[in-house]
């Protein structure tokens, strides 16, 4: 009963939260709704660490794959089907739930300074709330059902969020463009579920992986049905070919940008995906398939990054791009690698999105990188912090992203080479962008207007303590999964004793030596530290600094400064074809359907005007039209028989 009610306390505080600032916006000062919506968070993060700690001290649950289930109560129930609205309780729930609560309240913290002026704050913080709301259900659902609502869920509140300032048209399309783009892959993810509802009779992850561990290794409904439901993972993490709506998505807040494309929409996929682990450790081409799509996202949105000179669209194809490398880990079954990535990405990218909301306080909203410059001296906190993000995110040791990272790159070396090496790639490209956005930031003169000038400075604190922060976790978070067999690696075992059931090799004991890991673990941060070199070589040593809109560059510069023109070729194959069919199908029903309707509605109306005028008051005219009338039934009757 205890558990029961915790866990239903912890998606009820936000909701409450929502509620409250929801109807109230217009009436409840600023600091109230601020204080409102993160104690509501605070609360529900509070309350998963207390349901944490008990989990822990329950030996029968940390050791075996049976999790605490909470039945809240019956919802649908057609002929055999059942399905239940209740909560499962495990370890790869719990994980969800600190890093949700606990970054999404820095979060909601960082909010309260970084929108104090907007008017539209109380909206915005129930917003938030709402949105973590559906980010709980979705993590802490007991069947594909709840995670469906929570996911359905999730994407509603991106659009919202994304599109918060919608007066400004460029900013509703990027909001239309990632609902649209996220409904396409959740109509795969959707069925996806009736696939399995056909298949075991049930939407129970226990019922449902049970069944799944007497099935064959290949099995072609489980191929389908994986497939399906990683559709559903490609839209909501941004994967090829459906991607361009995040970048697109920096367009709301940077608290959102945060939230949603760092900690946790973003990550649903990922999340999916290990929930399922039975399914996909069945389906090895599935697993290949994900990983081809993975490294080529990786690489693909990496090199992008090159480029670009908008401080929140460089993290924002940095996002997709260590999606991809958390999708690559997934493919070579090293889910525990993936969530580890998972939980580090959270620290440290919720980090450099707040620093870069920090820095776009200070610069008066510029977010071009090539009127920055020299913000070390006028922002020192937000730089310290930066930069630790920065390094993190490098796969730097000692810090967090190192760890995580070379973990995954040691798995898929032991998997296939070529994959591993161009993971290596990725990591040099993503070293390489992160310390050019670092260096034109922070390095050199500044080069922004006297204006801006005057007006740098620090954040205040409720800005600047979510910071510190975020950097202690991504600097100290690789303790949680060390090399030779770290805390989260134990954690996590129960989780994949199906998978190890019905597929034993798949997780077998690494046959890589101490020698070969140190090798592969020193080439990863090298090159990683190289590229930071050469960055800073280039950026700080000879002060380049990029080259305006305007400059005319080569072939291959213009190509990815353009993002590969992936946009424009879904314009002129997608968007305006159906725009042409609608127009057309418009056409049809404005001329014939249209002319249809209106030419009877004029043919009654022209022939009830003409017919109106034998109604004219003249009492011999109706005698003579009555006499008329008998006459000619009498004639009628005498000349035709009938």
């Amino acid at each position: 009963m205890q558990t029961d009610l915790l866990c239903a306390l912890i998606p009820l505080f936000p909701l409450i939260g929502f509620i409250i600032n929801g109807f109230g916006f217009r009436r409840i000062p600023k600091s109230l709704a601020g204080a409102i919506a993160t104690v509501a968070v605070l609360a529900s993060f509070l309350t998963s660490c207390f349901l944490f700690g008990a989990f822990l001290g329950n030996a029968n649950l940390t050791s075996t794959a049976g999790p605490l289930k909470a039945v809240l109560f019956d919802w649908i129930s057609v002929g055999d089907l059942d399905i239940s609205f209740s909560f499962q309780i495990d370890q790869l729930s719990l994980l969800m739930l600190l890093v949700v609560t606990g970054v999404g309240s820095l979060i909601h913290l960082y909010s309260i300074g970084y929108m104090k002026h907007d008017e539209g704050f109380g909206k915005f913080m129930a917003f938030l709330n709402l949105f973590v709301f559906f980010m709980l259900l979705l993590v802490m659902g007991s069947n594909y059902v709840i995670m469906f609502i929570g996911w359905e869920g999730v994407g509603l509140c991106s659009y919202l969020l994304i599109g918060f300032w919608n007066t400004n048209t460029n900013y509703n399309n990027a909001a239309r463009k990632a609902f649209v783009m996220n409904r396409i892959g959740d109509l795969g993810f959707l069925l996806g579920i009736f696939w399995i509802i056909n298949l075991f009779g049930t939407t129970e992850y226990t019922d449902v992986f049970k069944q799944a561990t007497s099935l064959a290794i290949g099995d072609p409904e489980i191929l389908a049905i994986t497939l399906l439901l990683f559709v559903g993972a490609m839209g909501k993490s941004a994967q090829i070919p459906l991607y361009t709506w995040l970048p697109d998505a920096m367009a709301g807040p940077t608290p959102v940008s945060a939230l949603i494309h760092a900690a946790t929409m973003v990550t649903a996929g990922i999340y999916m995906v290990v929930r399922s682990n039975v399914l996909y450790t069945l389906s090895p081409l599935t697993l290949e398939i994900i990983g081809g799509i993975a490294i080529a996202t990786a690489l693909l949105a990496a090199s992008i990054g090159l480029l670009q000179n908008d401080i929140k669209k460089v993290l924002a194809y940095s996002t997709v791009s260590q999606l991809g490398y958390m999708f690559l880990g997934l493919s070579v079954t090293a889910y525990t690698a993936g969530m580890f990535h998972v939980i580090t990405h959270a620290f440290f990218k919720a980090l450099l999105f707040l620093g870069a909301g920090s820095v776009i306080h200070a610069m008066s909203d510029e977010q071009d990188i090539r009127n920055m410059g020299g913000l070390r001296k006028s922002l020192p906190v937000t730089f310290i912090t930066f930069l630790i993000g920065t390094i993190a995110i490098s796969g730097l040791p000692p810090f967090a992203g190192f760890f995580s990272k070379d973990e995954i790159l040691a798995h898929v070396f032991e998997h296939n080479k070529v994959l591993w090496a161009l993971g290596v790639l990725g990591s040099a490209l993503t070293s390489f962008y992160m310390f050019r956005l670092l260096f034109l930031t922070f390095f050199g003169e500044f080069r922004g207007t006297e204006e801006q000038r005057h007006h740098l400075h620090e954040s205040p604190a409720t800005m600047t303590a979510p910071l510190v922060f975020l950097a202690i976790l991504s600097a100290a978070g690789g303790v949680l999964n060390l090399p030779g067999g770290g805390w989260l690696s134990d954690f996590m075992a129960p989780l994949f004793e199906g998978s190890r059931q019905v597929n034993p090799e798949a997780f077998a004991e690494s046959t890589i030596d101490h020698s070969t890991e140190y090798i592969l673990m020193a080439v990863s941060a090298g090159v990683a530290l190289i590229s930071g070199i050469i960055a800073y070589v280039m950026y700080v040593s000879r002060g380049a600094v990029p080259a305006p809109e305007t400059t005319e560059r080569s072939m291959p510069e213009q190509v990815v400064y353009n993002k590969y023109y992936v946009d424009e070729f879904y314009e002129a194959i997608i968007v305006r074809p159906i725009r042409g069919l609608g127009d057309a199908l418009y056409s049809f029903g404005e001329f014939i359907i249209d002319g249809v309707v209106n030419g009877v509605a004029w043919l009654v109306r022209a022939g009830s005007n003409q017919l109106r005028l034998l109604q004219n008051g003249s009492i011999g005219f109706y005698v003579f039209a009555m006499v008329l009338s008998i006459v000619a039934i009498i004639a009628l009757r005498f000349f035709v028989r009938f």
